[in-house]
């Protein structure tokens, strides 16, 4: 039978409410060139089998980092990923990001989700952590939104280079928020200490720093921690969870609030998300904490059990009251990251970290005794670091290509008033392929 959504009636009506006469209206402003007004001249269907053919021919013509060695970092990164992290995501029971509102036949997920929760608070050294937000740029903004939420205040200043995407995230977020962002960063890309304590005074919500830095640098949170608490506002940090292998956790420093990006977690690079928000805080702002908390309890029988908790806080029945209206996390993702880091444990971690760390600084080491070449600051950096180039990164880019080489990125994508090209190892580099990049390079001395 033909589905019919509406009557010529409801449609006449519906135009009429809006104000406009015929469909068409709606489109006027849609240049002519780009209207269809003939029926489209399509190839006919293809098989299951010519259709799967005709994709890899199309895929053939992306370079990946399966297909060159890729150097590219800024918030993404080419980790290895342990096969049965991609088994257990492919069983059914899990394959969904929907929350488990009935418990009885949730178990496996609350579970997964507590365990999560669980590991991330060892990693991070809070309190509690939520059961996953999209991606870190969410996160941060729902720092923000849950800062405003305790303190009332609406100033947030920014300690150093934060992801610029992040930031714009933020303020796509809350904009409707009114909140006010400033940012204090020194020419090497670290923190203006002096001017960011000169900017701190009693309205300020929240200080914000990323460490390690978009730049890759490790920032002087000790410092930053200081003149956020000085004035009671909340002290909010960015990090990466890899880098906590090596880092000392964010609440071993007082931070208030923890976010970051889960992708280094078992979630592979693809073409820049979904990826995974993470999000911990200290227990005295458990109910205003944004998405999911799994809890642990026992049922009339004393069996325990695991059932979702504190609801009240949530947008589902506190409504334009709650800090937030995130509902469905990113369960899948969170389940990834659960199994990657049962999988590593802490010594895994930990060696991964060390690797990406000690693989990075030789590989700088090696670079810097090109002519020409040279780190933009002398900062500590954990596994990313920018050098200014003899020759624009654009070209370095895409030189690389052809040699296999994905060289790194770009700075001035995201920071259009600085140049330089931004280069990360992970674990995954062999000393082979950091002597092929330095090789590479070798061309541009000057």
């Amino acid at each position: 039978m033909t589905f019919v959504p509406n009557t010529d009636s409801e449609r006449e009506e519906m135009l009429k409410t809006i104000g406009v006469e015929k469909f068409d209206d709606l489109i006027a402003n849609i240049p002519s060139k780009f209207k269809i007004t003939e029926p489209l001249n399509l190839e006919s269907r293809l098989s299951e089998l010519e259709a799967f053919k005709l994709m890899d021919k199309y895929a053939s013509r992306n370079i990946s980092a399966v297909s060159h060695i890729c150097y590219i970092g800024g918030g993404a990164y080419d980790h290895y990923v342990p096969s049965i992290v991609g088994s257990v995501l492919q069983k059914p029971e899990f394959k969904t990001a929907y929350t488990p509102y009935q418990a009885e036949v949730s178990q496996g997920t609350l579970q997964v989700m507590y365990e999560f929760q669980s590991m991330i608070c060892e990693i991070t050294g809070m309190d509690v952590a939520n059961a996953s937000l999209y991606d870190g740029g969410s996160a941060l903004a729902e720092a923000c939104l849950m800062s405003n939420a305790h303190n009332r205040k609406s100033k947030f200043l920014f300690a150093g280079t934060v992801h610029p995407s992040y930031i714009e995230a933020t303020k796509t977020i809350t904009a409707g928020r009114e909140f006010t962002y400033e940012s204090f960063i020194k020419s090497d890309g670290s923190t203006d200490l002096k001017a960011l304590e000169a900017a701190m005074t009693d309205e300020v919500s929240g200080i914000v720093v990323q460490t390690p830095n978009f730049l890759g640098n490790i920032e002087d949170v000790l410092a930053i921690e200081k003149i956020a608490h000085s004035k009671k506002a909340l002290f909010i940090v960015v990090t990466n969870p890899i880098a906590l292998g090596i880092l000392e956790a964010p609440g071993n420093y007082n931070a208030d609030i923890v976010v970051g990006e889960g992708q280094s977690l078992g979630i592979s690079l693809s073409y820049g998300g979904p990826y995974l928000g993470l999000f911990a805080c200290k227990q005295e702002f458990v109910r205003k904490i944004p998405g999911r908390l799994s809890g642990i309890t026992q049922d009339l029988d004393g069996t325990r059990c695991f059932v979702l908790t504190l609801q009240t806080r949530e947008q589902q029945i506190k409504r334009e009251k709650a800090t937030s209206n995130i509902c469905t996390n990113q369960g899948l993702f969170m389940l990834a990251a659960t199994v990657y880091m049962t999988t590593m444990g802490k010594s895994g971690i930990k060696e991964v970290a060390e690797q990406s760390f000690h693989r990075a600084h030789y590989l700088a080491e090696q670079i810097i005794q090109i002519n020409g070449f040279k780190l933009i600051n002398t900062l500590p950096f954990f596994n990313e670091f920018v050098v200014e180039t003899p020759v624009d990164a654009s070209t370095i880019i895409s030189e690389g290509l052809p040699e296999g080489l994905i060289a790194g990125l770009d700075i001035s994508r995201f920071m259009p008033d600085r140049k330089g090209l931004m280069i990360a190892v992970t674990e995954k580099r062999t000393k082979e392929e950091l002597d092929k990049l330095v090789e590479f390079l070798k061309k541009y001395e000057v």
